[in-house]
């Protein structure tokens, strides 16, 4: 692969089909160490990200269990 004048660059075939790279999907490059890390850009958040701290108060889980339970 090279980079075109305009900074261009082609992702051979293969892997767009295998990592979902379809046209007008977004991607991000990320600088690492090594070089650059070409990441597709998720649109909505991860399930575990949308629901993290959705309680806002320490507690054991027991005990929330228990409360939730009625006991």
């Amino acid at each position: 692969m090279k980079i075109s004048e305009r900074g261009q660059i082609t992702i051979p075939k293969a892997l767009r089909d295998r990592f979902g790279l379809q046209m007008n999907v977004e991607v991000e490059f990320i600088p690492t160490k090594d070089g650059v890390l070409l990441q597709k850009r998720s649109r909505s958040k991860h399930p575990v990200d949308r629901v993290f701290g959705i309680l806002n108060k320490p507690s054991d889980t027991d005990r929330y269990i228990e409360e939730v339970r009625g006991r």
